[in-house]
C-alpha cells in the first residue's frame, strides 16, 4: 500500500486508476477500505479515480499518542491532496469524513470541485450530544469494551430494522463488527474529533455545489439534520434512501452509489 506524509504523519492511501480524482473521507473509527467494498468499484466503472485513506488512528495509516482535534483531520486531508496533486476534485465523505469535507470546502475552496456529504449533521440534538459525549467518556477512561459486548450495540446503532430483523444479514454484521473491533483499538484518538459544535456558519461559507445523502433509519445523523444542512448550504440538494441505518452505503450501496454518480456527472 502506498503512502503519503501529510501534516507531520503517515497516510496509507490507494487509487482505483485514471479519470477524475474523488477524493474519499471515511468516518470515526473505520478504515477507508470500507470504501472499496461498493463506492470506489462503482465509480471506477463510471470513469473516475476514486481515492481512499485511512485517517490519522486508523492503521496502516500513523496513530499519534493523545487526543485528535477535527483540525488536524482537515490538515491531514488537505496534505493529501495537495502532495497527491488532486485538486481541485471532488469530495465524498460519510458522517465524520463529511465535516472534514465542509471543512475543507470552507477553507481551501480551491481543492474542492463538489461535495457529496453522507450521513451528516450540521449541529446536534441532546441525544446526539449524549452519545458524543458517551463516546468521549469511555475514551477518556482508558476503558476497551469487549468485542462480544461492543460489536452488538454498534451494529443496533449503525443498522436499520430492515436489516436487523434479517438473522442471515445481521448475523454477517455481527461477525464483521466483532472483528473490526479488536482491530481498531488505536481509533479512539478520534473520539477528540469535536462532532457536536454548531458549524451552520461554516456550511453557509461553501460555494462548491453539495448533496447531501440521508438515511431513514440512522440515529447517529437522523434525516431531519440532514435535510438541514442541505438547507443551510448555498447551492445543495437533498436525497433520502429508505430502509436504511447509519452505514446506508453498505445496506443500500446501489442507491446510494446513483445518488453519488448522478451528482458527480452534473458537476
Amino acid at each position: 500500500m502506498p503512502y503519503v506524509f501529510s501534516n507531520g504523519i503517515r497516510l496509507a492511501y490507494e487509487r482505483t486508476g485514471p479519470g477524475q480524482p474523488v477524493l474519499m473521507i471515511m468516518g470515526s473509527g473505520a478504515s477507508g477500505t470500507v470504501w472499496t467494498m461498493h463506492q470506489a468499484p462503482a465509480l471506477k466503472r463510471a470513469g473516475y479515480d476514486a481515492v481512499t485513506f485511512d485517517n490519522r488512528g486508523i492503521p496502516p495509516s500513523d496513530a499519534p499518542p493523545g487526543m485528535y482535534s477535527l483540525a488536524d483531520l482537515v490538515a491531514d486531508t488537505v496534505g493529501l491532496i495537495t502532495t497527491l496533486d488532486l485538486g481541485p476534485c471532488h469530495l465524498v465523505g460519510t458522517s465524520m469524513g463529511a465535516t472534514i469535507a465542509t471543512e475543507i470546502a470552507a477553507v481551501r475552496p480551491d481543492l474542492v470541485t463538489s461535495c457529496v456529504l453522507i450521513a451528516m449533521r450540521g449541529r446536534s440534538d441532546a441525544v446526539r450530544r449524549a452519545l458524543s459525549g458517551a463516546e468521549r467518556v469511555l475514551a477518556d477512561s482508558g476503558i476497551a469494551l469487549p468485542p462480544a459486548y461492543d460489536a452488538p450495540t454498534s451494529v443496533v446503532q449503525m443498522f436499520s430494522p430492515a436489516t436487523l430483523n434479517d438473522d442471515t444479514a445481521a448475523a454477517v454484521w455481527l461477525d464483521v463488527f466483532e472483528m473490526a473491533t479488536r482491530r481498531r483499538a488505536a481509533a479512539n484518538g478520534q473520539a477528540g474529533v469535536d462532532l457536536v459544535s454548531d458549524r451552520r456558519a461554516v456550511l453557509r461559507s461553501i460555494t462548491a455545489p453539495c448533496r447531501v445523502i440521508s438515511f431513514a433509519d440512522d440515529l447517529v445523523c437522523p434525516p431531519h439534520l440532514c435535510a438541514e444542512v442541505a438547507e443551510i448550504i448555498p447551492n445543495c440538494d437533498f436525497v433520502p434512501v429508505a430502509r436504511c441505518g447509519h452505514l446506508g452505503y453498505l445496506e443500500r450501496p446501489e442507491e446510494v452509489n446513483e445518488a453519488i454518480i448522478e451528482f458527480l456527472d452534473k458537476n
